[in-house]
């Protein structure tokens, strides 16, 4: 027996969740956090001896920093996959997955076109062969908004 149509109720989405603010907020910080360690708090590899750097507590962490900050801002686009939030529902899936793979691809080729001379380009310059790894992670995010398309 099918379900008069009467019984199908559309509820409207809210733009805004508690999921969705957590997932801006992990962005935003893991960008600053990249942003402020490559522009603050890194030494300047040209120099020698190499000045030192402040606040410590974060420079002590050296290459770490950028695990922290790409690992917020990975998080959050992986969590901005869900259904309550804009980017998890209808087209937004879509432009989550499309953008990750592109931002992937694009990392990749860049780091492919460039790395011969790694040096004039910022913070590709730091994470040398890592760079391929943070390329595939941007598409590994992108795969978990391709979950979610139906």
């Amino acid at each position: 027996m099918a379900k008069s149509p009467a019984t199908y109720v559309q509820t409207e989405a809210k733009i805004v969740s508690v999921r969705f603010v957590v997932s801006l907020l992990l962005i935003v910080a893991g960008i600053a956090w990249i942003l402020f360690y490559y522009l603050g708090v890194r030494p300047d590899p040209t120099v020698f001896p190499a000045p030192k750097a402040s606040p410590k507590a974060i420079a002590d962490l050296g290459m770490w920093n950028y695990a922290i900050g790409f690992g917020a801002l990975l998080v959050g686009l992986a969590i901005s996959a869900h259904p309550v939030t804009p980017l998890g529902r209808g087209r937004g899936v879509v432009v989550g997955m499309l953008g990750c793979f592109l931002i992937g691809l694009l990392w990749i080729c860049t780091f492919y076109v460039f790395s011969n001379d790694l040096s004039t380009v910022p913070v590709f310059n730091d994470l040398g062969q890592w760079n391929l790894m943070i390329g595939i992670a941007f598409m590994a995010v992108g795969f978990t908004f391709a979950t979610r398309w139906e």
